[in-house]
């Protein structure tokens, strides 16, 4: 497929896709490597493993740190360590550090090239189809905190993301699910004839459409994002990526990030967001009925697996980043495939779409 750029002025850079990269990216090494600059690499040790041969054709002898897989790794312990790691292999301004992985990896690596040497280049190879569709694009970085997910980080745009398809075939079932929470999210944003599409043909890694579908997810963030680079719109903008996540993130934080993985608990999210649409009377029961039915239908819960405290998730959303002069604010859909910001809950709205996904009130 035709690269797809994402046109920031100065900081613009191309979306690039094929079934494998492989040649294609040690070709961008090469040429970096000639023309004096350092290459360096982090991932995690799952990738290492099962993607030995391909970081070997990609990157050759670069120099490389594996970090464990999981949400654990976006901290500041792992921050620290790759820091470490760049400043002992001595990378300079005009260096590159290339992140192999998931969205963990990306969000992590991309936020240590933003704050070494006060910013350095960075370039997504993601290796999951969640990093694919929506981590690798938009230059969001960062690492979370005890006190919750993303508050620390940066806009740092990559110079380029490289997403070749055949790494997915030994994605484990799991995981791809994980990523199509993001692929229906898309298609609740902004583009009901894909949410249609997911409705009459549940996607799997085999599905021959697949990387057309990437390629339509990511020209879909790459307009939002060149709206509003910085999240700075009043209204929508770039915080209409948010659709799932206050509600997911709250569950990952409370759950401490070992029971769900981030699609799983967007996908949720997903759900109770669909539930407190209806219950303002933005959409029809059925609609979410259906949205329910999309979800459940590519191997992803709809509930969660036992009830959470409600006073916990709500704290966990207070300390939300997407928290505004103290108030919450949720994406809701008006229509499948148009959604909207609001900042004006009620919150025992927000308590009844939490407990309809099994939240336990009391």
């Amino acid at each position: 497929m035709d690269p797809l750029i994402v046109s920031l002025g100065p900081r613009s850079y191309p979306i690039c896709f094929g079934q494998s990269l492989r040649t294609a990216v040690r070709s961008d090494v090469d040429v970096a490597l000639r023309e004096g600059r350092k290459v360096a690499v982090v991932t995690d040790r799952r990738v290492e493993e099962c993607q030995a041969d391909l970081l070997r054709a990609m990157l050759g002898d670069a120099p490389r740190v594996a970090l464990e897989p999981g949400e654990a790794t976006k901290s500041l312990d792992s921050l620290g360590r790759v820091l470490d790691f760049m400043a002992e292999h001595r990378l300079d301004r005009g260096s590159i550090l290339v992140a192999v992985g998931g969205g963990v990896i990306g969000d992590l690596a991309g936020f240590a090239a933003a704050v070494y040497l006060r910013g350095i280049a960075f370039w997504q190879v993601p290796t999951t189809l969640l990093a694919m569709v929506d981590s690798s694009v938009g230059g969001k970085t960062g690492i979370n905190l005890r006190a919750g997910k993303n508050l620390v980080g940066s806009f740092h745009q990559p110079s380029r993301v490289m997403i070749g398809t055949e790494v997915l075939e030994t994605l484990p079932p799991r995981e791809f699910a994980a990523g199509m929470a993001e692929v229906i999210k898309c298609g609740l944003l902004g583009d009901a004839a894909l949410f249609e599409d997911l409705e009459r043909s549940p996607v799997s890694v085999r599905s021959t459409g697949l990387a057309a579908i990437i390629r339509r997810c990511c020209a879909a963030k790459a307009r939002i994002v060149e709206a509003d680079e910085f999240e700075r719109a009043k209204d929508g903008g770039r915080a209409l990526l948010n659709l799932g996540h206050t509600f997911g993130h709250a569950i990952e934080q409370v759950t401490a990030y070992r029971r769900y993985l981030h699609g799983e608990a967007v996908a949720i999210g997903l759900v109770a967001a669909a539930r407190l649409s209806t219950d303002l009377g933005l959409i029809t029961p059925d609609e979410a009925g259906r949205i329910r039915a999309v979800v459940a239908a590519h191997g992803l819960p709809v509930a969660l697996a036992e009830p959470l405290p409600w006073s916990e998730l709500l704290a966990a959303m207070s300390r939300d980043k997407k928290v505004r002069a103290g108030r919450l604010r949720f994406v809701v859909l008006e229509a499948i495939g148009r959604a909207v910001t609001r900042d004006d809950l009620d919150p025992a709205l927000v308590a009844a779409a939490f407990a309809s996904v099994g939240a336990a009130l009391g």
